[in-house]
């Protein structure tokens, strides 16, 4: 919004600013994560129905059944769940404005993530090995396009946390640290719920499939 001021003769004509306040919409930032979060579901649910239709399209391969270690993925399972619990812990240090308390969880977070895609490289790594890479089948495929989308965001997300712990150090727990926090939140949780679903539905019923 401006105001012009009537300039002398002679004189070019100025302009005087008159509002300066924040135009930034208030949990603008946290409105649109959610739409973006809103998206992610839509790509999940779309590798989902890719996975069930694929789901015996074997071509004469392995299957499932054949090569899951359940052992292995309930282990994964639980660095991933505990990654959870850990960053509410980091919040709850957040709330109450104790800045290294929060970077201490928010680190042991970052740990169980990398421990959670250690695990799942190597379970690709054996599965590739025995024969069983995306190009096998078309259920393979299908297993490694829904995993695997899944462990890049896990990726994405540990980076994201190293970056968020190098920002908290130099600025502390301004404004736009804690919306980032919130963010970063929001978005390892729906990871830990896409992965309960990945759990249930390709390795608990493949294993019995």
């Amino acid at each position: 919004m401006s105001h012009s001021v009537n300039a002398a003769p002679g004189r070019a004509q100025q302009f005087e600013f008159l509002d300066t306040s924040d135009h930034h919409v208030p949990n603008g930032t946290l409105l649109g994560f959610w739409i973006y979060l809103m998206s992610d579901c839509l790509i999940f649910a779309a590798l989902f129905a890719t996975y069930g239709v694929l789901a015996q399209s074997y071509a004469g391969g392995p299957t499932g059944a054949d090569l899951f270690d359940l052992p292995l993925v309930a282990l994964n399972t639980s660095f991933l769940l505990l990654s959870s619990i850990t960053y509410g812990f980091a919040m709850l240090q957040m709330q109450q404005n104790r800045l290294r308390g929060t970077q201490v969880w928010l680190a042991i977070t970052g740990v169980l993530g990398l421990s959670f895609l250690a695990v799942e490289l190597y379970e690709f790594n054996h599965l590739i090995y025995v024969g069983a890479g995306p190009q096998r089948s078309a259920y393979w495929s299908a297993f490694f396009g829904l995993v695997g989308t899944h462990g890049l965001h896990v990726s994405v997300g540990v980076i994201w946390l190293v970056t968020l712990l190098v920002q908290l150090n130099k600025y502390g727990l301004n404004v736009a640290n804690r919306r980032r926090v919130y963010c970063l939140s929001m978005f390892w949780h729906f990871l830990d719920v896409v992965w309960i679903g990945v759990f249930t539905f390709v390795y608990l019923m493949g294993s019995m499939s």
